[in-house]
């Protein structure tokens, strides 16, 4: 069952879209393994079960996606390394739980150009690569565009072109740069430990904020300040990130939303006097 809440003028929505796997020391860089498999125990490759959450928000106007996810592109032997899983739920079934179709979607939100958040932006149908959502622009961080067409050694095998050429070629990217703003009641913050150019975005009234953590904050068990993926460009920066985040976070009640967190889709934390903590889980109702 789906279940959502309100702010401001939007109705959110967690859209799960697949499950997936990845190395479990690659996902928590330094932190041995003794800590970590006790919260995400391994298999017997060494993958940590993870999915693919992103969130939908639907006023009168908009039904703005951010994220994608996976998407379903992939040739078996993909599929294989990272256990992409499909079967069970995926970004079409998701969205039509509650009544919608990917050419209801007016704006979709890539917090950055990664296959597992911009891989459900493009589809094959008969042999060629076409946009998902037809009726839709696509908001792409400029400095994360330059970094995906540009990667290093360290982050190639992260992009895959095939999820934003085809939206470049048809005039659907927009570019966030600049304005801390995108539609009303939506903001964003700029990170860029993980990658350059990351965008997590805000929404926000006068009651709740919720922050879309993308990769910042991939699941719960991410929230202490060390435990930070090896995927990550600069993880000191990630760190300092995460405690300014934090911060605000604490004071004000924040909510944090985990897109790779197969258990807990939200929570709000706390600061216990030497560790940030999970407090209290948001179920969406």
């Amino acid at each position: 069952m789906v279940v959502n809440m309100k702010i401001g003028e939007y109705q959110l929505f967690p859209i799960l879209t697949s499950h997936f796997r990845l190395d479990g020391g690659a996902m928590f860089g330094i932190i041995p393994k003794t800590l970590w498999n006790k919260a995400m125990p391994a298999d017997d490759r060494n993958r940590i079960q993870m999915v693919t959450r992103s969130l939908l928000l639907v006023n009168d106007k908009r039904r703005i996606l951010i994220d994608t996810g996976n998407g379903d592109k992939w040739n078996d032997k993909f599929k294989k390394i990272y256990e992409i899983d499909n079967t069970m739920v995926d970004l079409q079934s998701s969205l039509s739980q509650i009544g919608f179709t990917p050419d209801d979607i007016t704006d979709v939100i890539n917090s950055h150009l990664h296959f597992d958040h911009a891989g459900g932006n493009t589809k094959i149908e008969d042999g060629k690569v076409i946009p998902t959502f037809t009726n839709a622009k696509y908001w792409i961080s400029r400095k994360n565009w330059e970094t995906a067409n540009s990667p290093t050694e360290k982050d190639q095998g992260s992009f895959m072109a095939d999820d934003w050429n085809i939206l470049k070629e048809n005039g659907l990217i927009n570019f966030i740069e600049g304005e801390k703003s995108i539609f009303p009641n939506v903001s964003y913050i700029f990170s860029d430990g993980h990658t350059p150019g990351m965008v997590l975005p805000v929404i926000k009234d006068e009651h709740n904020t919720l922050v879309y953590c993308a990769d910042l904050v991939p699941t719960s068990t991410h929230i202490p300040l060390p435990w930070v993926m090896a995927y990550d460009v600069q993880p000191t920066i990630t760190i300092k990130e995460k405690k300014e985040l934090y911060s605000t976070a604490v004071a004000d009640d924040w909510i944090l939303f985990f897109e790779h967190d197969p258990d807990v889709v939200a929570a709000t934390i706390n600061y216990d006097g030497k560790h940030f903590i999970k407090n209290k889980i948001i179920t969406f109702e």
